[in-house]
């Protein structure tokens, strides 16, 4: 299948960044913008309560279901932007190695970010994304 999403990695930026640093998609995509990916149960009832690991889990398996109903996958996406209630560098870190792993080497760019609350109760993370795909 092709794919609309192009990842451009920079040889004069550092190596240090786990992430493309800029994505390309060609006119004719059909760009998808998804609500931020929550780690909510289907009931409504937050995931992982206290777990930044565990939300990063369950919104990134939530975003999945979003881009499947939207007929894209994560290797449509074109950028994300991971968000953390939390002033730990490490909390962040802990969340976007989930984020990381679950794009495997689709290593779209990406923003992470410390903020000071989210929308729903205990929620701790919540990833933002930008798909394209080429319809048939």
């Amino acid at each position: 299948m092709t794919r609309a999403v192009t990842l451009i990695r920079s040889t004069r930026l550092s190596t240090v960044a786990e992430y493309a640093y800029a994505a390309t998609a060609p006119a004719d995509a059909r760009l998808i913008f998804l609500a931020g990916a929550c780690p909510l149960n289907e009931d409504g009832t937050t995931a992982a309560v206290g777990d930044y690991a565990g939300q990063a889990a369950k919104a990134v398996e939530n975003m999945r279901i979003a881009l499947d109903d939207a007929g894209a996958t994560l290797r449509d996406v074109i950028s994300t932007r991971v968000l953390v209630a939390s002033t730990r560098q490490e909390d962040l870190v802990t969340a976007w190695e989930v984020v990381r792993d679950a794009f495997g080497d689709h290593d779209v760019p990406s923003t992470l970010m410390g903020v000071t609350v989210l929308g729903y109760d205990d929620q701790l993370v919540e990833i933002e994304a930008v798909a394209a795909v080429l319809d048939s």
